[in-house]
């Protein structure tokens, strides 16, 4: 008659089978340190109304002249970013306008 103990572990090896060296050694999916973000992160911005309406307004002028429906706020920002991360003469004016207002 088996024990409690023994009957344990004869449960566990048949729900746990034991894995061959070539499947414990089979590649897992690739994973690297560092990798980069697939998602996109967002970011929000406070504006007066009066910032508002005018970018509201802007937006509507960018679109007419793209021959388009509508330039979303989203694509504003977007490409202002691209804009000041690869314009140095853009950045330092940012920095300036920055300092000021503090």
């Amino acid at each position: 008659m088996m024990s409690n103990v023994d009957r344990n572990h004869a449960d566990g090896e048949r729900s746990h089978p034991r894995l061959t060296p070539a499947v414990a050694a089979a590649p897992t999916e690739p994973f690297s340190v560092g990798r980069t973000r697939v998602q996109k992160t967002r970011r929000t911005v406070d504006l007066s109304p009066a910032q508002h309406r005018a970018l509201d307004l802007w937006q509507r002028d960018a679109a007419d002249r793209l021959g388009l429906a509508r330039v979303t706020g989203q694509e504003v920002l977007a490409a202002l970013v691209d804009q000041l991360l690869a314009d140095p003469k853009l950045a330092s004016q940012i920095i300036r306008t920055i300092r000021t207002r503090r």
